[in-house]
């Protein structure tokens, strides 16, 4: 029976499809069938990651794969070896061709292209793998590639600064979950959490997973919590977030959390610790030539340098790439920067730009900070009042958008795994925070909209 490819992540089965049960069949294979082998090998590997299970198999897989013949064309395993052994110099660019070939390593294995593709700071390949998640699962009716899809789309937003999409995704995946009688994925909640920058609802989240989380959700509730302290303005706990993160992530993770790290060290006074974290940083985004990966670098060299040139590049090269969060928090630290070398006039451009834009995005914990910055310049500053829909919850969001389409509540039910009397509750607890009576001014509520892509 040959069950590869994305068949260990869209079956779910984390018994049969297991990752030792996966490396026994491809040692099997490696005399008979070498292709089919190291198909299982990277199947093995990314049913490690799915069930949070990937410690020792990503070197047995490694090691494994160097048995197999010469006479190729590179993979993916072979990309992974050589970022494993941290020449991405090498194994950047082959991840690249790998990733957007004729034959995408994706369309075989999903989750694991999907965390991959971190390390080429390209939306536009991540999006791609999403799409065509999203596409076969609506195709094949598979509600595990489903989630998959939903998380990743999630991911995507919180990274793009469309907070209310990824709080749709979120839900429909924990709709899902629910049906399925399984626990919803963290990982993305965990995300959107560090980003919303809501400490009385984040911490609780984190603490939850950092006593019932492994693996790869470690490192993400690390890289959170590292995102939400910079963000208060906690920096010594945002550092021991930050090097715990590293020293967990393992292969996939490294590149969002040395950011943070520099950052961390930087204001704690750590100038060695930050300039090593820069270091690494450069070594992962100097191969990629997309903006956001040279924005992401200049600004964080920047922290170190001291240099003007580098904010301004960062800022620059931000704001050719889709990462609002990361070009709002440029202008802070310029802003920053700036006042600290008493020009005021300077900095208040910078951190009213920060302010406007943080405070746009939901971005709670950073536009604080940038609020308290511009007072500091002496500048008076209210807090931006919040938004009508910052008093619904994620669900209320959904079934909200959803209805503002014209989604019956019998059509949003079935999409939500709910009852149609349910979301007729959902509707009336919407009315009364909105203070709106019918779903026609649903419609007309700013800033509502649809997300731009849901599963189906």
């Amino acid at each position: 029976m040959r069950v590869v490819g994305h068949s260990a992540v869209v079956c779910g089965d984390k018994g049969a499809y297991g990752p030792r049960l996966l490396l026994r069949a491809a040692r099997r294979l490696e005399a008979t069938d070498p292709e089919l082998a190291r198909s299982s090998l990277v199947s093995a590997l990314e049913t490690a990651l799915v069930t949070g299970r990937p410690a020792g198999v990503m070197g047995q897989v490694l090691e494994a794969a160097h048995t197999a013949p010469s006479n190729r064309a590179p993979d993916l395993l072979d990309a992974l070896s050589l970022l494993a052994c941290g020449r991405y110099r090498e194994g950047v660019p082959m991840v690249r061709r790998v990733l957007t070939g004729e034959a995408a390593a994706w369309a075989h294995h999903p989750g694991l292209a999907s965390l991959v593709s971190a390390d080429l700071w390209d939306h536009s390949v991540h999006t791609s793998i999403t799409e065509w998640m999203t596409r076969t699962a609506r195709q094949s009716g598979s509600l595990t590639l489903s989630r998959l899809a939903l998380a990743q789309t999630a991911i995507s937003a919180v990274l793009t600064g469309d907070l209310r999409r990824a709080a749709a995704a979120i839900t429909e995946e924990e709709a899902i979950a629910d049906a399925l009688a399984d626990a919803p994925k963290m990982y993305p909640r965990v995300h959107l959490a560090a980003m919303r920058g809501r400490g009385e609802e984040a911490f609780p989240l984190l603490d939850e997973v950092q006593r019932r989380g492994r693996g790869q959700l470690l490192a993400n509730m690390h890289w959170a919590r590292a995102v939400l302290n910079n963000g208060l303005g906690d920096y010594s706990r945002a550092l021991d977030a930050a090097v715990r993160g590293t020293q967990e992530a393992g292969l996939f993770l490294p590149g969002i959390i040395l950011p943070e790290l520099v950052e961390a060290a930087a204001r704690c006074g750590r100038e060695g610790l930050a300039a090593d974290a820069l270091e690494s940083l450069a070594e992962r985004t100097d191969p990629v030539e997309t903006s956001w990966a040279q924005g992401v670098l200049a600004s964080a060299r920047a922290l170190v340098t001291e240099a003007e040139a580098d904010h301004r590049k960062g800022i620059e090269e931000l704001e050719r790439s889709p990462c609002a969060p990361g070009l709002a928090r440029s202008h802070l630290r310029y802003g920053e920067w700036l006042r600290r070398r008493n020009r005021r006039r300077d900095a208040r451009e910078q951190l009213r730009t920060a302010h406007r834009m943080l405070s746009d995005l939901g971005m709670e914990a950073f536009a604080h900070r940038a609020a308290n910055e511009l007072r500091a310049t002496g500048e008076v500053v209210g807090e931006r009042s919040g938004r009508p829909l910052d008093r619904l919850t994620m669900q209320e969001i959904h079934v909200a958008r959803c209805v503002a389409a014209g989604e019956t509540s019998k059509e949003v039910a079935a999409r939500l795994f709910l009852s149609p009397r349910t979301i007729d509750a959902h509707l009336r607890r919407i009315f009364s925070k909105l203070d709106i009576t019918s779903r026609r001014q649903l419609k007309d509520l700013p800033g509502l909209g649809q997300p731009r892509e849901t599963v189906d």
